[in-house]
């Protein structure tokens, strides 16, 4: 839910590279709002089963943190992400930082309830759960970029402890 703008300006993906200005992420009060009060009413409505904001890392952040926290993988396809203008990067869709953003799993027997609900709200369908334990994501020209188990990204994750030890 929510549009991405090409706003990775203080993001944790351009710090990681030792970036630092550019766009900076705005704050869009009439689309806040909508989208704010959609999400609750379909989380409220029980349509939702788990959602993540994509505030700090953006996308890639958001699916691998619900992936790890489910044991389930997803694959996630970056042509359906809804963006604000013609971004022809895929890091920029997946790092993009932009306000009142979330990924919502929605069940399949809610996605037209679900839809209905959120009326006008900017919402796309852009993968699904997968029973195995990957994390694959396909950018916008259709090839898979992403392709890891969940045991890596677990491994990846907890490593970053380990160096500060």
């Amino acid at each position: 839910m929510g549009e991405t703008y090409p706003e990775l300006g203080g993001s944790e993906y351009y710090k990681l590279k030792g970036f630092i200005g550019m766009e900076v992420p705005k704050v869009r009060v009439t689309q806040a709002k909508r989208i704010m009060n959609s999400i609750t009413e379909a989380i409220d409505t029980g349509y939702i089963k788990s959602c993540h904001d994509l505030s700090e890392g953006g996308l890639a952040i958001a699916a691998a943190e619900m992936a790890l926290s489910s044991d389930h993988g997803m694959k996630l396809n970056l042509t359906n992400v809804p963006v604000s203008q013609n971004m022809k990067r895929n890091d920029y869709i997946l790092f993009s930082e932009s306000n009142t953003r979330f990924l919502a799993e929605v069940p399949e027997k809610s996605r037209e309830d679900f839809e209905t609900l959120i009326g006008g709200t900017v919402c796309s369908a852009i993968g699904q759960v997968e029973k195995d334990e990957r994390l694959c994501v396909y950018g916008i020209n259709g090839k898979r970029i992403v392709n890891a188990s969940l045991s890596e990204l677990r491994d990846a994750w907890k490593s970053t402890f380990r160096k500060g030890q």
